[in-house]
């Protein structure tokens, strides 16, 4: 299984990005998928997740209303729209893919990284002021 994200940077402080996570190797409509980050010096933070065909999300109460998570199943890539970016929102961003058997609640216990198997190398996005 391999998971590739691509699409951070830098950027101004109100400006916007999409991160985006390719998988192979894995049935990607059998897994619920979620972004996490880490800044430096502190632990790694779900941000969002999503379920087998995108119906159901969660996010973060530190990003909601200004990230969007979606994934296009026939691509095998999940993507993360971040807008009115802060400067607290950098950090390593990392996709990770989890199998799920059962319903996908979007709460923050669907967005837990213990229970994520596969993992990307991260991107980096980096929010000046």
């Amino acid at each position: 299984v391999q998971l590739v994200e691509a699409g951070g940077g830098l950027v101004q402080a109100g400006g916007s990005l999409r991160v985006s996570c390719t998988a192979s190797g894995l049935t990607f409509d059998e897994y619920v998928m979620g972004w996490f980050r880490q800044a430096p010096g502190k632990e790694r933070e779900g941000v969002s997740s999503i379920s087998w065909r995108g119906g159901s999300r969660y996010y973060a109460d530190y990003v909601k209303g200004r990230f969007t998570i979606s994934r296009d199943n026939a691509k095998n890539t999940v993507y993360l729209q971040m807008n009115s970016l802060k400067p607290e929102d950098t950090a390593m961003y990392y996709c990770a893919a989890r199998r799920l058997s059962f319903k996908f609640i979007p709460s923050a216990d669907y967005c837990r990284g213990d229970d994520f198997g596969f993992w990307g190398q991260g991107t980096q996005v980096t929010v000046s002021s």
